[in-house]
């Protein structure tokens, strides 16, 4: 899905490099770029998918 975003006239470029930010963010592009830059063994994947899990758990845990 290809991310476009039309200049208005008179319109900063600054704002619209802003709006294209986000919604270049919002496709999430750059994650999948990143997810495809290199190669990950299916064990590795789930070891690190596990590890964000237990990391997320931790976080969300209430803190006595």
């Amino acid at each position: 899905m290809p991310v476009m975003v039309t200049v208005k006239r008179d319109e900063p470029f600054e704002k619209a490099l802003r709006r294209f930010k986000k919604k270049y963010e919002k496709a999430g592009i750059l994650k999948d770029v990143k997810k495809n830059s290199f190669y990950l063994k299916p064990t590795e994947d789930r070891r690190l998918r596990r590890a964000k899990a237990a990391k997320r758990a931790r976080q969300t845990r209430p803190k006595y």
